[in-house]
């Protein structure tokens, strides 16, 4: 167990650092968080909580939308045409910002009962285990940086807040973009075309690859392009954004090759940067990257002794969830625990598109390419019987196995609430489970679940005619 006078110091309130304050403060340690922008930080304020709490909503909406398929009649008399629901935006803006508060002010609640003590203002590194909140310097056994990053800016493009946007901006809109232009096809640009899609905007989205969410799984990419243009949006692919000007009541967005888009808003999702600068990092000896990402082994430490970064800052897989447990696992390294190195390998992660499409594991690029050794099954949601009667016809289960072992290696389910289904393939890439302890698990009849354990059987059979 740690030391009872062993004083843990941390810049940023976000899920790496309100994380790593509740595991320091349960080990007995003094915790001191310096924050300036609210507990719970981007992830809960203005990122993650707001954007799926939108997703929620447009979810909904296109439940509502699809549910003639399902012999549902919304509205409409005999002869008239039925009614389509329509998005209140103020309303659901107030919502979004309101569920945001509340989720920082359970963070609060939180560490208040470990007996963290929290500072409001900017933390600075003064040396390597000191750090300076306005004119309170803290002296500490261990410092963790969890300061996050920012949208990164396209020159040309500056956000006004107004028509041109980044998506922390959305949510001080009291409308919903008739015409939105979405510049960048990763994950974020993908989640909030889909989402607006749905919430009734009409939606262009800007790829600069030949495909929308180049980085993911590229059947699943395909479903989800397929699902875009079907229901409407414009996918311009290899079309690179040069610049972004507003009109009169719009935004004209040029293109590298001359053509330009026009629309009502422009929401631009080209990345991130960190928020390292003016820190002292480098004063401090601090190791940082190119970008400026600060460099971390896989007990989040960093160049320096007693200095530890977590989440978004370190580049290291952007996600709340592997910012959380960067955060826990550089407290058990600092104050002496028994702990397991970071395992990206192992982390799940969701696109929350419609349908969305959740990962872990190894890739199917991976196991095209030779890297790693895999037998695959990929079955089509459309055979799934639970599927059929949710009138759900986009998406799949793949699984990876081990070819000698059946081990499972990783998978990709790409289905309503995939985010959900993974669960089980998570317990079976860190419970090292084989295809066979799969298939021979009862799965619940009729239930998306089933093509899980179909998925193994399959791949048992595979293993059976190698044999």
């Amino acid at each position: 167990m740690s030391q009872p006078s062993a004083r843990i110091a941390i810049i940023g309130g976000g899920p790496g650092g309100y994380e790593a304050a509740l595991v320091a403060a349960q080990l007995g340690a003094e915790v001191i968080v310096a924050d300036t922008d609210g507990l719970g930080g981007a992830c809960v304020l203005t990122d993650c909580v707001p954007s799926k709490t939108l997703i929620e909503t447009s979810g909904a909406m296109a439940a509502l939308t699809g549910s003639a398929d399902l012999g549902i009649q919304i509205g409409g008399g005999q002869g008239q045409p039925l009614a389509r629901g329509k998005v209140d935006a103020p309303r659901l803006y107030r919502r979004v910002k309101a569920l945001a508060r509340a989720q920082s002010a359970d963070v609060a609640v939180r560490l208040a009962a470990e007996g963290v003590e929290v500072i409001t203002g900017p933390g600075r590194l003064s040396g390597p285990q000191a750090v300076t909140v306005g004119r309170r310097e803290i002296t500490a056994d261990a410092v963790l940086i969890a300061t996050g990053a920012r949208p990164r800016i396209l020159p040309g493009a500056e956000p006004d807040g107004e028509r041109i946007l980044n998506w922390r901006q959305l949510y001080d809109l009291d409308e919903l973009p008739e015409e939105l232009v979405v510049v960048g096809s990763g994950v974020t640009g993908a989640e909030f075309a889909s989402a607006y899609q749905a919430l009734g905007s009409r939606v262009t989205l800007v790829s600069s690859r030949s495909r929308v969410l180049p980085h993911e799984d590229a059947d699943a990419a395909v479903v989800i392009e397929g699902v875009f243009r079907r229901n409407g949006m414009t996918v311009l692919g290899k079309s690179r954004a040069a610049g972004v000007k507003r009109t009169g009541h719009g935004v004209i967005v040029t293109l590298a090759d001359g053509r330009t888009v026009a629309g009502s808003h422009c929401l631009l999702t080209v990345g991130m940067t960190p928020a390292t600068r003016e820190l002292g990092l480098e004063d401090a000896g601090v190791r940082l990257d190119s970008s400026g990402f600060v460099q971390v082994n896989r007990v989040s430490r960093t160049s320096v002794p007693g200095v530890y970064a977590a989440g978004d800052c370190t580049g290291v897989m952007m996600l709340a969830s592997v910012a959380a447990m960067q955060g826990r696992i550089a407290m058990w390294h600092a104050l002496g625990e028994a702990v397991q190195p970071l395992r990206l390998s192992h982390v799940a992660a969701t696109i929350f598109t419609d349908p969305e499409i959740a990962t872990v594991g190894v890739s199917h690029a991976a196991v095209m390419s030779g890297d790693v050794a895999a037998r695959v099954v990929k079955l089509p949601l459309a055979t799934n019987a639970r599927a059929k009667m949710a009138g759900l016809r986009d998406g799949f289960v793949k699984l990876f196995a081990r070819p000698d072992t059946g081990v499972v290696l990783g998978g990709v389910v790409v289905a309503a609430r995939a985010s959900e289904l993974i669960l089980p393939v998570s317990l079976a890439v860190e419970q090292r489970l084989t295809v066979d302890q799969i298939a021979h698990t009862f799965a619940v009849y009729p239930s998306l679940s089933g093509s899980l354990t179909e998925a193994a059987r399959q791949l048992m059979q595979s293993a059976a005619e190698a044999d």
